[in-house]
């Protein structure tokens, strides 16, 4: 009944599909957008999309700190936390702006509006099967974007993305001009590095303001972030990895023996394959919460050892005592799945594990 007296209908990325008031909607003659799409289609200045399993926040915010550097009116936004509408409204005169922004696969799948001067696809690995339920429909809500692109856009994909038309990134000398202690000179972020460098390179854009923004560049928290070393153990906060990818990346950038926290809330994909996976690469694997149970199996039925504690902190504890007792190692906090199973956020989940470790610290004060 309220289809006629409507324009046009916005949504908010969580309204799935299969939505009925979506699914009402998208059957009827009325344009029907995305908060993003409606934004994108009043834009007047340069926009840039970020998508990918891993790594979008990373790279939008890298490209518009390299755009502020180049001397251009730049801005961040989209999933990364900034609405594209609350931009527009801020830069409604200023068509020589630029937006980043990251776009997540709920948000590309009403793609209405969307007119993209460069799109960087970073990764693309299982994630959100809960409410997708296989990888190709997956893929599918974000290869929408593909269409979005202006003529001549450049699009870059990373070498997991499947599609056939992409350009791949070249490893350019740009990263050799990177410092030592910029957050890019290890994987997995050396790769996003270098997808931005390429399209920056595509953009036609100069050099040195990218390096420079990379060499300066602070990790967003809870991403790779070290908390401290003591007892010649490392301690590593990497709660955002909610995802299988991201956990894998993680453990293959550590020099160090890993004893590894994961679990979880469940967002679907292959547990079990995962599990195996994870438990080849690591010294020793401390799991935990909703997907802790179906992980021990997994291990376990693979003659995997596993520590498994229903609380999360009790699995931080155990890994945190192995590794001291050991000597040596990297605890890894980078739990693979989702934390609302006992966190409201992936942050407090980050905050409760760096509160855990200072406080075995504290207690240990000769280290």
């Amino acid at each position: 009944n309220e289809l006629a007296s409507a324009d046009a209908f916005i949504f908010s990325p969580g309204f799935a599909a299969d939505h009925p008031w979506r699914v009402l909607v998208e059957c009827s003659d009325k344009p029907c957008f995305s908060e993003l799409g409606f934004a994108a289609r009043l834009w007047k200045g340069r926009l840039i999309g970020v998508t990918g399993t891993n790594g979008k926040t990373t790279v939008t915010s890298l490209l518009a700190d390299a755009l502020e550097n180049a001397g251009h009116c730049a801005v961040a936004g989209g999933n990364i936390g900034r609405p594209l509408s609350s931009i527009y409204l801020e830069f409604i005169d200023s068509p020589e702006a630029w937006a980043v922004c990251e776009i997540s696969s709920f948000q590309a799948e009403l793609p209405l509006g969307l007119h993209l001067d460069g799109l960087l696809w970073t990764n693309l690995s299982e994630d959100h099967l809960d409410r997708y339920g296989s990888m190709d429909a997956y893929y599918a809500a974000k290869a929408q974007l593909l269409e979005c692109l202006k003529p001549g856009a450049p699009v870059l994909m990373g070498h997991s993305v499947p599609h056939p038309q992409a350009i791949r990134p070249e490893l350019l000398t740009w990263a050799d001009a990177l410092e030592a202690d910029s957050p890019f000179i290890r994987l997995p972020q050396l790769k996003n590095y270098n997808l931005a460098a390429e399209l920056w390179s595509q953009l036609g854009l100069p050099e040195a303001p990218l390096v420079d923004a990379a060499n300066h560049f602070q990790l967003a928290p809870h991403r790779m972030a070290l908390v401290g070393s003591w007892g010649g153990v490392s301690f590593w906060d990497d709660s955002k990895a909610t995802n299988f990818h991201a956990v894998r990346a993680a453990i293959a950038g550590m020099e160090e023996p890993v004893y590894w926290i994961g679990g979880g809330a469940t967002k679907g994909g292959d547990i079990d394959r995962f599990a195996c996976e994870v438990g080849e690469l690591v010294t020793a694997s401390f799991v935990y919460g909703e997907a802790g149970e179906q992980l021990t199996a997994a291990m376990r039925a693979n003659s995997v050892p596993v520590d498994y504690s229903p609380d999360f902190s009790d699995a931080v504890n155990a890994a945190c005592s192995a590794a001291l007792q050991a000597g040596s190692g990297a605890v890894l906090m980078s739990p693979g799945f989702a934390s609302f199973d006992q966190f409201r956020s992936y942050a407090a989940r980050g905050e409760s594990f760096i509160s855990t470790v200072l406080s075995l610290k504290q207690a240990v004060p000769s280290h």
